[in-house]
């Protein structure tokens, strides 16, 4: 059982599923179906969903339909009232200062629910579809940096100028502010140095991909002795996992091989060898891997209930204070991991 309390969040099937090698898993990409997740979300025990944010679908191929991630948070904080929308943000698709009023608008739309999840870009293809300019890897996480410095000093003071190397503004009035204080919490995910010691001096929480408890626990500790060097207080903790939970070894057993039967002529395979190419990660990953994003196998959240709570409790022993977990078919798959998981740890 857990030692102390954990908060269980979700990613928002933006890309209409999360598995490469199943075409139709029954959530499409669409207003409907993601309103409808959210707001049921919220009645089943879940504290937290991810949007985000790709202009194109590296999960299905890159002519399949995403949704925008930032209309579609603006519209889901209108219709929940206690999620708490993680959304993705990538600074080199956003000016600063106009992300900051936008973002500050959406957190009072949803009356301090707002978070971000800052992504330093990765898709060279994409950029390119998107006249975006394409940066080599740290230098990505040096506009990153700069980009935060802006988005911060507008939320927290009257007027703000600055002069750096990749923005510039002028006395700019940002009204209203965010209603949560000192700000929305920043979320940030990322494996090589230049991404821990930005994360570590400017963001208030670490998200990591899918893994096991003890290789976890490392990284929390790696990331706790970066803090204290920055002289800052304490961070919290996500990690990745695709769950599900079955009533026997030999039902667990037959899902795990449903969602991994590779096919490397899948859409999305050639967006994820370049996604590959594109970062600096600690771990080889293998081709099963693909199967589910962000190497969500690893955290080993399938099973039957019991084993599946147990490993619960030993995130939270790690120090994990968030799991952010992918289900397929989503509505269903919560449901399920709600009744077997959730309610049974919270009784």
């Amino acid at each position: 059982m857990p030692s102390k309390p954990l908060r269980f969040g979700y990613w928002m099937p933006v890309f209409g599923g999360w598995l490469r090698n199943v075409e139709d898993e029954g959530m499409e990409a669409s207003w409907a179906y993601t309103k409808k997740l959210a707001q049921r979300s919220e009645q089943i025990g879940f504290d937290l969903s991810l949007v985000a944010e790709l202009n194109l679908n590296d999960i299905k191929g890159v002519d399949a339909p995403s949704l925008d991630a930032w209309s579609t948070a603006a519209a889901l904080a209108a219709v929940t009232e206690t999620l708490e929308l993680m959304v993705a943000v990538r600074p080199t698709f956003h000016s600063p200062a106009l992300f900051a009023k936008q973002a500050a608008n959406i957190d009072n739309i949803s009356n301090g629910r707002l978070a971000l999840n800052v992504v330093s870009s990765w898709w060279q293809e994409e950029a390119k579809m998107y006249g975006v300019d394409f940066e080599q890897h740290d230098d990505r996480y040096g506009r990153t940096a700069e980009w935060l410095e802006v988005v911060n000093a507008l939320w927290t003071e009257p007027t703000h100028s600055h002069e750096g190397r990749y923005y510039k503004t002028q006395n700019t009035v940002l009204q209203p502010k965010p209603v949560r204080s000192p700000r929305p919490p920043i979320y940030a995910g990322g494996e090589s140095e230049a991404a821990k010691n930005l994360i570590a001096q400017k963001c208030d929480a670490y998200v990591m991909h899918g893994d096991s408890p003890e290789h976890v626990a490392r990284k929390i500790e790696d990331m706790r002795e970066r803090r204290e060097r920055f002289g800052l207080g304490p961070m919290q903790f996500g990690v990745a996992g695709y769950a599900f939970t079955r009533e026997s070894d030999a039902a667990v057993k037959t899902e795990l091989d449903r969602i991994t039967d590779v096919k490397s002529n899948a859409k999305g395979f050639a967006n994820y060898q370049q996604w590959l190419q594109g970062t600096q990660l600690e771990q080889s990953m293998s081709l099963q891997e693909y199967s589910v994003s962000n190497r969500g196998l690893r955290s080993g959240l399938t099973g039957t209930p019991t084993q599946v709570q147990d490993q619960v409790g030993r995130f939270a022993e790690a120090g994990v204070d968030l799991l952010l977990l992918q289900f397929s078919p989503q509505l269903e798959e919560m449901e399920r991991f709600s009744d077997s998981v959730i309610c049974p740890l919270n009784a």
